[in-house]
């Protein structure tokens, strides 16, 4: 049977790492200051949190807006009204200038500029050139096949008739390439041939990040399986999905990307062959130096995983203090004297079920997919938004 093999919980949804806090505190065999020590959290902020589950079930352990009920200091709407008409008027003109026009309408208008700068975002009228928001804190993993980031690269730059780049895995602490295959489409058998040849080769990692592409996620599923997601979470990886239109969430394969696409451009390289990709890979892992990782080469910081992957998937061991269930026809589950629906994607694959108080958390693998309330009979997908940082 498939073992967790002593892998972190570290990347996962802001409300999954509270959940599992909860989980392990209904429990009780840690104190509650052990826990809270381990989380890096208050002893009042770990009862925050369990007393919301109590109340409010998963849905009480997200985070909260922080923005105040009325804001006294907020432009009047009549003075936002006219300061979006002059950035209509004047579309190319930054927040100065803006300023400067603005006291000499009549009535004048006083303003600073980041107050001004701050109305034309918050009416999406500033001109980012093309360039995503900057990440609020860079982050990377302590180690090598901690996370892996996937992504096939978009057509700019590249033959606009075939929608479709290369597929790309890529180490999250060393930036190394694990994997850059032209597939022609985004077809699960040739994205899952490749991840298994690089399994093989370099063993399992313990995290994947993804985005909502095709044919990992499914818009029409809750928590967006597909038949490749669930082998990958089968094999025993753990899926991370982006943020929604967020690329920066996968910041180093979209870095990866653009020297892929400078390559491309400025060496006349053909990104469908497949000879050529591999030596841009070569030259990627092993002679390019990294500014970010002090002028190293990615093959410098890289090594193997010890985790192996197995062609053969063996049912996962859940641990002993969950109840293990098969799902049935159409993925639900009969427990209780009730038919909860849990997945369509997991039929006949086993679940764990951990139950706290009158709630039940449906686990499949190692990741948390349902919260069941068993006296209303309702069962409720648990949120896979990414979580912004490493620690709750």
């Amino acid at each position: 049977m498939l073992r967790e093999e002593g892998v972190p919980w570290r990347e996962s949804s802001v409300t999954e790492e509270r959940l599992r806090f909860v989980v392990l505190a209904s429990r009780r065999e840690r104190t509650l200051s052990e826990l809270c020590a381990e989380f890096g959290i208050s002893r009042q902020t770990g009862h925050t949190w369990v007393k919301r589950f109590t109340e409010q079930g998963s849905n009480g352990l997200g985070n909260r807006s922080r923005r105040p009920k009325a804001s006294p200091r907020k432009t009047p709407d009549e003075v936002e009204r006219t300061v979006i008409a002059v950035r209509e008027k004047w579309p190319d003109w930054g927040a100065p200038k803006l300023v400067k026009m603005l006291e000499q309408q009549e009535p004048p208008v006083k303003m600073n500029v980041r107050t001004l700068h701050r109305i034309l975002r918050r009416n999406g009228l500033v001109d980012q050139n093309g360039r995503g928001s900057p990440a609020v804190k860079r982050f990377e993993r302590e180690a090598p096949n901690e996370l892996w980031q996937m992504d096939f690269k978009g057509p700019q730059g590249f033959n606009k008739a075939n929608p479709v780049g290369p597929l790309s895995v890529l180490d999250d602490h060393s930036r190394y390439l694990l994997a850059l295959q032209h597939l022609g489409s985004t077809r699960k058998e040739g994205v899952r041939s490749t991840l298994e040849e690089s399994f093989e080769e370099n063993g399992l990692p313990d995290s994947m990040l993804i985005d909502h592409g095709i044919p990992w996620w499914n818009a029409a599923s809750p928590w967006g399986l597909t038949e490749l997601s669930v082998w990958i979470m089968r094999v025993g990886v753990r899926l991370i999905y982006s943020g929604v239109r967020h690329p920066q969430t996968q910041g180093k394969v979209e870095r990866m990307h653009g020297a892929l696409q400078q390559a491309v451009r400025r060496r006349k390289g053909n990104p469908e062959d497949q000879s050529w990709l591999d030596e841009f890979r070569l030259e990627y892992n092993h002679i390019r130096p990294h500014a970010a990782l002090g002028m190293q080469t990615p093959a410098s910081r890289w090594q193997p995983s010890s985790r192996r992957f197995r062609q053969q998937i063996a049912e996962w061991e859940y641990p002993e203090s969950m109840q293990v269930f098969r799902l049935g026809e159409q993925g639900f589950l009969r427990w209780q004297g009730r038919k909860w629906a849990i997945s369509a994607a997991l039929v006949k694959l086993t679940v764990g079920i951990e139950v706290i108080d009158s709630r039940a958390i449906v686990y499949f693998c190692r990741t948390p997919m349902r919260e069941l309330d068993l006296e209303t009979g309702e069962s409720l997908p648990i949120s896979s938004a990414p979580i912004r940082c490493l620690r709750p």
